[in-house]
């Protein structure tokens, strides 16, 4: 009946003979390659389950053993064999226990009286199949942790109808100086200044829209615990967690960045005013040293050389004033602490 390239290895946890040779009866039947082991109390099956190299695909137990029974079986079972399938038979009909059980972590929950070949394999199957789509669910949400958790960059995860955070990386932590239990307790915009705000405002999604994930981009000024303001750059996607639409958020800080960006304009602003200078301001006295210089003979003459030699020095002057004016424009930028190189000498 089974797939005959499945091998199952099964234990067998049963006091009764009888009905332990009728399991392995049903499972010999149902599955051609199964590899049985059996136990007949818990202290046996504790054995086997602890000894090493022993491993198990599922856990057949009856629900009444001589040292052990009931939830406190259940519960001690449950402890030994997480990572293997439990299957628990009974000959009472409970129902409410039986759902009981389940919360335990039990797989499965089959009446001895109506157990047959074919209902024990599928409960073998469903569970093992259960088992493995857990496992990668499990394995999914390890691996979003670790991104999460171990990304260089500061991430937040937030309410979207409370606005409230849910969880924040080490980055986040490390970068902003709250504890992990000051930003649990904190709204996404308690992270903004108290004075206005003049960065753009926070796009919120269209919560009734089908389409996601959705994505944004938005510059905030954000306040770090030790009060300084900074710059940041929030990209997010929505999920839904825990039942809830939230959003995840990358934060970038763009503080240092946005200030060069700032310096690099201010320092163009500066170039264009020494072109306009260069054009407009410096070529008049040197045009007038040039003509003088031309015609100095025959100034001379008509003025004298005393006031040739006062014109010359008004022109140089003016001349040197405005390369002066020229420099003192590209002095040495400071940005953040840091010095962007200029053209500033001593004159």
């Amino acid at each position: 009946m089974a797939n005959p390239h499945s091998t199952y290895k099964i234990l067998v946890v049963e006091d009764n003979e009888g009905d332990a040779m009728l399991i392995e009866e049903y499972l010999r039947e149902a599955i051609d390659t199964a590899i049985l082991a059996f136990a007949t109390t818990f202290e046996e099956a504790k054995r086997v389950l602890t000894s090493k190299g022993k491993t198990f695909d599922v856990i057949v137990l009856d629900l009444t053993l001589p040292d052990k029974f009931g939830e406190a079986l259940i519960k001690e079972m449950s402890n030994l064999c997480q990572d293997t399938c439990l299957i628990v038979l009974t000959g009472y009909t409970d129902v409410e226990f039986g759902a009981k059980s389940l919360a335990f972590g039990v797989s499965d929950y089959l009446l001895k009286d109506e157990m047959t070949p074919t209902s024990l394999y599928k409960s073998i199957l469903y569970s093992i199949e259960r088992k493995q789509a857990s496992d990668q669910l499990l394995e999914s949400e390890r691996r979003y942790k670790e991104l999460f958790h171990l990304s260089p960059q500061p991430m937040f995860l937030y309410c979207l109808e409370t606005d409230y955070i849910l969880d924040v990386n080490e980055a986040a932590i490390d970068h902003y100086g709250y504890k992990r239990s000051e930003f649990l307790k904190m709204a996404m915009d308690t992270l903004k200044p108290r004075e206005t705000d003049k960065s753009s405002p926070i796009v919120q999604p269209d919560k009734t829209s089908d389409q996601k994930p959705f994505s944004l981009s938005n510059i905030f000024h954000h306040q770090k615990k030790n009060g300084e303001i900074i710059q940041v750059d929030l990209k997010g996607n929505q999920i839904e967690y825990l039942g809830k639409p939230a959003k995840i958020v990358l934060a970038n800080d763009i503080t240092d960045r946005m200030r060069y960006v700032h310096a690099i304009e201010a320092q163009n602003n500066r170039l264009q005013e020494i072109a306009w200078t260069q054009s407009h301001i410096v070529r008049a006295p040197l045009s007038r040293l040039m003509g003088l210089v031309q015609s100095m003979e025959e100034l001379e003459k008509e003025i004298g050389r005393s006031e040739v030699k006062i014109l010359i020095n008004k022109s140089a002057k003016e001349l040197d004033d405005v390369i002066r004016s020229i420099v003192s424009k590209t002095d040495n930028i400071q940005v953040g602490g840091k010095i962007i190189p200029g053209s500033k000498k001593s004159l």
